[in-house]
């Protein structure tokens, strides 16, 4: 199994974790052209809004996927490695998220 490596500010991923979220940013980029789309074509307003709420759920799930496996790795290791200043950046983080 190829194993995560994360450097301070980079992370080097395994093609598994790469494949699935360059997979999820492809769909979310393909949907919000198709909200583009649909403000060209002068789309009711509901129905973009629909669409907004879906990206917005979509880029939640991206988080929760991208966050998950950074606690997993980076975050576990530096805690292990007595680096006490990575849970310090993971509450901001949090607290950016939670805007």
């Amino acid at each position: 199994m190829e194993q995560d490596h994360c450097n301070h500010k980079t992370k080097h991923r395994p093609d598994t974790e790469y494949k699935a979220l360059i997979n999820r940013l492809n769909r979310i980029e393909g949907q919000i052209r198709g909200i583009k789309k649909m403000v060209e074509s002068d789309t009711y307003c509901t129905d973009i809004l629909t669409q907004v709420s879906a990206v917005t759920a979509a880029l939640n799930a991206f988080n929760r996927e991208l966050l998950a496996s950074h606690i997993r790795t980076c975050v576990a290791k530096d805690i292990r490695d007595g680096k006490d200043e990575t849970i310090e950046e993971l509450v901001f983080t949090l607290q950016k998220l939670m805007k």
